[in-house]
This record gives structure tokens, sequence and C-alpha cells, in this order.
């Protein structure tokens, strides 16, 4: 039964300071999936500047509700190669379509409503870093002036994490962005498709290891005999004495290298491995974040967006909008 979130989700313990202090220096925000960071393998190509294009593009999302079979619905962009948005319903668009799982039924149902509320009409993709993802969903990005920080905005829930096992971050997975909470709850509003990279056997190998301590931290911070530290650290922080936070942060860390001994540790499967080696993705996020479909045609749409010129903040400079949603039956 279709059903969206009448209620409010009450907010989780507010993101870890430490975390969103990096972030703030990085550009990033509350609810920006996590970039890799450089190795020595991409280095030297994280060091190539954007291109850009030289039309202003223009996105318009529409998204079929109709159920195909358990899993299947379509998500349709265009992208209009026009500086003028008059008359835009007349122009010729290419098509990016995007299925939708279902299979992370509240994450669905959630973004079925958003999009039949019209709620993404004018808002922008806010965040692009080439070689990992295109992020959008931001509701304080309407009209955004350009020298405006964007990506904390959303409504006043969160979505419960959802995780799939045929579900990861290969290359064009659309996901659910969301902040440092513990429980990785999702945003209300904000998604992102994946560019993604290509990898070697020992960058996943790397992977499997960052995700494995995130995935040990999370269990740390998830544990209430440790509810009292985080909190004094979370405060420590608010009063700016950071040499007495460091102390519970080196402790935190600790407690993740204890139970990194113990615990069963993940291993990105051998399917998800040849796809990750062969077409790319973020490896890095999965288990992480939220996966809930995948585009399966136009992904040279998602290649230019990504590729557009962007500031310190990874905000395009020149606005791509999506200009308005409407619920389509896929054919």
């Amino acid at each position: 039964m279709e059903r969206y979130f009448q209620r409010e989700f009450n907010k989780l313990k507010k993101m870890l300071k430490t975390t969103k202090q990096d972030k703030k220096k990085k550009g990033e925000t509350e609810n920006d999936p996590e970039n890799e960071g450089e190795n020595e393998e991409q280095a030297s190509e994280d060091q190539l500047e954007s291109d850009g294009i030289d039309f202003e593009e223009k996105v318009t999302f529409a998204e079929n509700v109709r159920k195909l079979n358990d899993t299947d619905l379509g998500l349709f962009v265009k992208m209009i190669k026009e500086k003028c948005s008059a008359a835009i319903h007349d122009l010729d668009a290419e098509k990016l379509q995007i299925k939708l799982d279902d299979i992370d039924k509240d994450t669905f149902y959630a973004a079925k409503k958003l999009v039949e509320d019209n709620f993404y009409d004018s808002v922008l993709f806010h965040r692009v870093i080439e070689r990992f993802m295109i992020q959008a969903g931001d509701p304080d990005s309407k009209g955004a002036p350009a020298d405006v920080s964007l990506g904390s905005g959303g409504l006043s829930y969160t979505v419960p994490a959802e995780f799939h096992p045929n579900l990861f971050h290969k290359r064009g997975a659309l996901g659910a962005a969301r902040d440092g909470n513990p429980a990785r709850a999702s945003s209300s509003t904000q998604f992102y498709i994946v560019q993604g990279r290509v990898y070697t056997d020992s960058l996943l190998i790397a992977q499997e290891k960052r995700i494995n301590g995130w995935l040990a931290m999370n269990r740390v911070v998830n544990d209430s005999a440790n509810l009292e530290l985080i909190e004094t650290r979370n405060r420590l922080w608010e009063e700016d004495k950071e040499d007495s936070a460091q102390l519970i942060t080196d402790e935190l860390n600790r407690l993740r290298d204890l139970d990194l001994e113990t615990a069963e540790l993940y291993v990105i499967p051998e399917p998800h491995r040849e796809i990750y080696k062969s077409v790319g993705g973020a490896a890095h996020l999965d288990q992480n974040y939220t996966v809930y479909g995948e585009v399966i045609e136009g992904m040279d749409i998602v290649d230019q967006i990504a590729a557009v010129a962007t500031n310190d903040a990874n905000r395009p400079v020149e606005d791509v909008r999506i200009i308005t949603t409407k619920l389509v039956e896929r054919k």
C-alpha cells in the first residue's frame, strides 16, 4: 500500500561536529555523500580541469509511478540545450531514463510524493564532482545567488536507511544523500546520480577497508554505552575545546579498531567487483547510503553535467536547473 510520511521522523543525534567542520572546510555540507579523496592512481587525473560546456543546461525530471513489475519504475530527465527557456516544451530534448526500484519502499514512496507535489521544480544540481556524482534536491537552491553555499536544505523528516544486496553504487546509480547521523537515515529530498570511476583490485581492497571502518564506527556511535562520551565530545566542540574533544575522538577510534578485530568484515561481492572494474562507480559509498534506482538510458547527459565548471564548493558556475516535474507513464 502506497504511503507517504505524514508524520515527521524525529531528528537523530546531530552530526558529530568534527565531521561537519571537515566538510565545511572542503565546501561540503550536511547532506553530501563523501568523496573518495586522492590516491596514487587518481591524483594525477584529479588535476585535470573541467572543460565545461558551451550551453546552459536545463533539466526536466519526470517520474513514472505506475508499477511495471516488482522492481521497475521509470524516471525521465530531459536536458534542454538552449540558453533561452521560453517555449521550453516546444524544444527537442535529450532523455535520461532512470529505473526506480521500489524494493526500498520507504525511499520510493517518499520520492514519489515529492514528484507528485512538484517539489523539484526550479531546484538546482548544486554539487557536481567529476568522476564521482551529481547531486540535487536542496529546496534552498531555488533562486539562490551564485555565492550562496548549498546542500543543507530539506524537509523536516528523514527517511530510514534501506540497503539491498542487489543495489550498489555502480555507474549510473541513484542514491539518497544524507548527513552523518548514526542511523544512516536519508535526506528527505536530496539525491545524487553516480558518474563514478573505474577501479583496480587494489583500489577495491582500499574501499573495503574504508567501508568497514565506517561500519565499525557506526556500531560504536550507536552503542548506548558510548552515548555520554559522544555527547561530551559534541559539547566540547561547541565550546571550542578542540584538544579535549580530540582525546575523545581518539578513544572512539580505539573502540572502532577493537570492533574491527572481532567483527565480520564486509567484502564487496564478486559480481559488484567486476562491474566496478569494468564500468565503474563509487564503491566506497556501499552500505552507507541508500541506493534506489539506476540510469538505464542517457548517461552521456550525466557525464555532461559532471563536466561543467564548478566553484570551490563544487557548485556549477552556470546553474543546472530542474525546470519542472510531472508524473508520466513509462512506455
